[in-house]
């Protein structure tokens, strides 16, 4: 049985909650698919030891009158039906309009012993910790780059981590600049002081990241890398990310056109959010990493035009230039550092599915000739770990289009496929 909606969104975070809310206030029938058991995506994900805060409250009290579909994860399309699989079983999903708003996966570099049981990344660990992973009296180090860092930080306070110290790969001098103009932003800064305020008896060191990580069979201690030179710090738990990179599998399977020269690009679109696909919209960090702002002002400007109503939209358009101007600031205050893409040796696993090692791809220019002769980015996450990495070290660029299913999924729901969603082998 095939549902139909009047626009469907995928991703209910802020981006997806706001683009709902816009569609239905102008009465139209609106479904939101997540393939989490509650609303709220990353940012305002649930978190078993805090009430969320009253901003989330709001965004998901406010689509009460939408009809929400979690659990769903979306693995095949064909024209206007999206083909999702949930406990229950395969669904297909029919649109008039569709909004795009499936967020970012974090950014992880590799480095000798960061397949080490305890080696996580940052945004990784502070959703595990969410849901209730034991991390009570653990030794724990965060590292990497952005504002992400802070905001893991804190929650894993939260939770009883014993902090050992933050590692920001950006250099002190910088950091001082991008302080320096946050008084444009009030808000923002306003949340950079308390997040500091609340981590102020942690160290928290500039210039400074992970150059490898010990452990026989677990982490034991990891080696750091800073203004002052080398230390080797013991620890229980190493959280390292290095920024957000834009989800665009989705976006690549229906054909969406992306950002040109861009090392991870966003999906293009225009003022209003509409993508190279007519009837396909996409906001937030799918179209480039903004942060929490952006995508609610992204999110509602897609859900009214999606509506057909342009002129709410354009009356947002303002406070999005405003917001992706702070979004501009971030990348270039947290660029990373250059030396951070040779930690990786010729031994080093970039291929953790797989167990590919970065020397084994030394032979090939291209990512298809890699994959057939190494599997590397064949295995579980479809190459959604090491694409990015490899990507971010100048060996290959992601692949430039998406294959069904864009998930594992069961064989029932590939076999209810076969007959009219496109599902193929990817390979």
């Amino acid at each position: 049985m095939t549902e139909r909606y009047d626009v469907l969104v995928v991703g209910a975070g802020p981006a997806g909650l706001a683009a709902a809310q816009a569609a239905a206030s102008h009465g139209r029938r609106v479904g939101v698919i997540d393939a989490q058991a509650r609303p709220g995506g990353q940012v305002w994900r649930h978190d078993i030891a805090k009430p969320p805060t009253r901003a989330a409250q709001a965004a998901i009290a406010a689509i009460d009158h939408v009809e929400l579909l979690a659990g769903h994860t979306v693995i095949a399309s064909e024209g206007h039906t999206l083909r999702t699989e949930s406990a229950h079983g395969a669904h297909d999903l029919e649109y008039s309009a569709l909004i795009l708003a499936t967020g970012a996966r974090e950014l992880l570099l590799p480095f000798p012993g960061w397949t080490l049981p305890g080696v996580t990344g940052a945004g990784g660990l502070q959703a595990l910790v969410k849901q209730g992973w034991p991390i009570t009296g653990k030794r724990v180090i965060v590292a990497g780059s952005g504002p992400l860092l802070l905001a893991a930080a804190d929650s894993l306070r939260t939770h009883g981590a014993q902090l050992l110290g933050i590692h920001e790969q950006a250099p002190a001098r910088t950091m001082a600049a991008f302080t320096a103009q946050l008084w444009r932003w009030p808000e923002r800064a306003m949340q950079a002081l308390g997040l500091r305020a609340r981590l102020a008896s942690v160290p928290y060191r500039f210039g400074s990241h992970v150059r490898a990580a010990f452990g026989r069979e677990t982490l034991e201690a990891v080696e750091i890398v800073g203004p002052h030179g080398v230390q080797r710090v013991a620890c229980d738990h190493l959280a390292v990310g290095y920024g957000l990179v834009p989800d665009t599998g989705l976006a690549r399977l229906l054909g969406c056109a992306l950002q040109d020269g861009a090392v991870h690009p966003g999906v293009r679109v225009d003022s209003f959010g509409r993508t190279s696909v007519t009837h396909v919209f996409a906001a937030g960090e799918a179209c480039g990493i903004g942060g929490l702002a952006v995508a609610r002002i992204e999110g509602a400007i897609a859900g009214h035009a999606a509506a057909g109503d342009d002129a709410s939209a354009t009356a947002l358009l303002r406070r999005r230039t405003r917001a992706r101007r702070f979004s501009g600031l971030l990348a270039r205050s947290f660029a990373l550092v250059p030396h951070l893409h040779a930690l990786a040796t010729p031994q080093t696993t970039v291929c953790r599915c797989e167990d590919v090692p970065l020397g084994a791809l030394d032979d090939f220019s291209d990512t298809r000739a890699a994959r057939l002769a190494s599997r590397c980015g064949m295995g579980a996450c479809q190459g959604r770990i090491c694409g990015s990495a490899l990507a971010e070290l100048g060996r290959f660029m992601p692949a430039g289009s998406g294959r069904p299913p864009l998930f594992p999924a069961r064989l029932d729901s590939l076999a209810a496929s076969a007959g009219d969603l496109s599902v193929t082998a990817d390979c």
